[in-house]
């Protein structure tokens, strides 16, 4: 069983970066799909970005492309979002999910397998 546990969430200021990492257990990440979703209070959860099993590309959002950047590295089993100039939108739980399935990216919540419990990102001034 692939257990995930995301960390890095905090308080920021509008503009500021902040790194998530998401660790797994159990199983080897780059057998898996990766995303990253995120749910304001009152909203849906909202696809972030994504990365192929092969960890070479990702597939970001609209409203996060040119700011957000989705990694892993192999060794820790973790995978990271790298989010820099963050806005006050951006505020929400972050969760990462692994899926098993076979495309290259996976935009749709309910295609992920295994979830984390979420970190809770804070963008104010």
């Amino acid at each position: 069983q692939l257990q995930l546990v995301e960390s890095g969430g905090g308080l920021v200021q509008p503009g500021g970066s902040l790194k998530l990492s998401c660790a797994a257990s159990g199983r080897t990440l780059s057998n898996y799909v990766m995303g990253w979703f995120r749910q304001a209070p009152g909203k849906e959860r909202e696809f972030v970005a994504t990365l192929r099993r092969s960890g070479t590309s990702a597939y970001y959002a609209d409203s996060v492309k040119g700011r957000f950047t989705f990694s892993r590295d192999n060794a820790k089993n973790t995978v990271y979002l790298q989010m820099n100039n963050l806005r006050p939108e951006d505020t929400a739980v972050y969760y990462c999910a692994a899926s098993g399935g076979n495309s290259d990216y996976y935009t749709r919540p309910d295609l992920y397998d295994y979830w984390g419990q979420g970190t809770q990102v804070t963008v104010t001034s």
